[in-house]
């Protein structure tokens, strides 16, 4: 296996306690050995106060959850990328409906390009991170090989390998097709009902040491994110870490 990569984790993970005391969580962040951490749209303190505090606790940024750079999005964008020193920014989410036809797809695909072309013209890649709704079959073709075609080939994917399974289709075949392209993966776990709550990664049903061999020479990094969880969260996350670093599947600071 090549080297191990580092852990990072979406900091969505932590939302609730964020909100409630910022600084607090992020030094219990650090403080269980994660290397970096992926901001996300709508962190409850000032950017710059935030990138402060990253960097006073070594803590990497190396991606952003963004929404579609439109309208009011555009400036929202490029102060985060300002903010953390960005190269790169991955639009969070597109609706299911937006994925729910293939003319849907085409648009949405359209919709990615046009943002992409933006992303560019100020020196960022764009990344876009899935979630169940994306990829299955529709009129008999796999809506991967659609997206393929119509998305841009610069544009990268951060493959959230849970909602991927979770959704139906085989999240290494998907992986093997999108290569180098998927360079940053989000590791979760739990039952693989959409519907359900997650559990720490290694406590659930995801193939996570398959997941970490298909990937050991494409992925830069492997960043833990638990949408909701039916134990203690912040519990959950330094299992999680404990999980990946312990078993040898990933560099953490600990």
């Amino acid at each position: 296996m090549s080297e191990l990569k580092p852990i990072g984790l979406q900091l969505y993970t932590v939302r609730e306690a964020l909100a409630e005391d910022f600084e607090g969580t992020i030094r219990k962040v650090a403080e269980m050995g994660y290397i970096g951490v992926e901001p996300y749209g709508g962190l409850p303190i000032d950017l710059n106060d935030a990138a402060t505090l990253f960097n006073e606790l070594g803590l990497q940024v190396f991606n952003s959850h963004v929404g579609v750079p439109e309208g009011d999005g555009k400036d929202a964008l490029l102060k985060i990328a300002e903010a953390f020193n960005l190269s790169q920014v991955a639009i969070a989410y597109l609706p299911p409906e937006k994925f729910e036809t293939i003319d849907a797809i085409k648009q949405s695909c359209e919709q990615l390009n046009q943002a992409n072309e933006f992303a560019k013209s100020n020196n960022l890649k764009l990344g876009y991170h899935n979630h169940w709704w994306e990829f299955k079959e529709l009129e008999g073709q796999p809506t991967l090989d659609l997206i393929l075609a119509e998305l841009e080939s610069d544009i990268f994917f951060e493959v959230d390998t849970y909602w991927v399974q979770a959704g139906g289709i085989d999240v290494l075949s998907l992986l093997e097709t999108l290569g180098s392209r998927a360079h940053l993966l989000h590791i979760k776990d739990g039952s693989l009902d959409p519907q359900d709550s997650m559990l720490a990664v290694g406590t659930g049903k995801m193939p996570v040491p398959a997941i970490i061999q298909a990937t050991a020479s494409s992925a830069e990094w492997y960043i833990v994110e638990l949408d909701r969880c039916k134990t203690d969260m912040l519990t959950a996350v330094e299992e999680s870490y404990q999980y990946l670093t312990s078993n040898g599947y990933a560099q953490g600071n600990k």
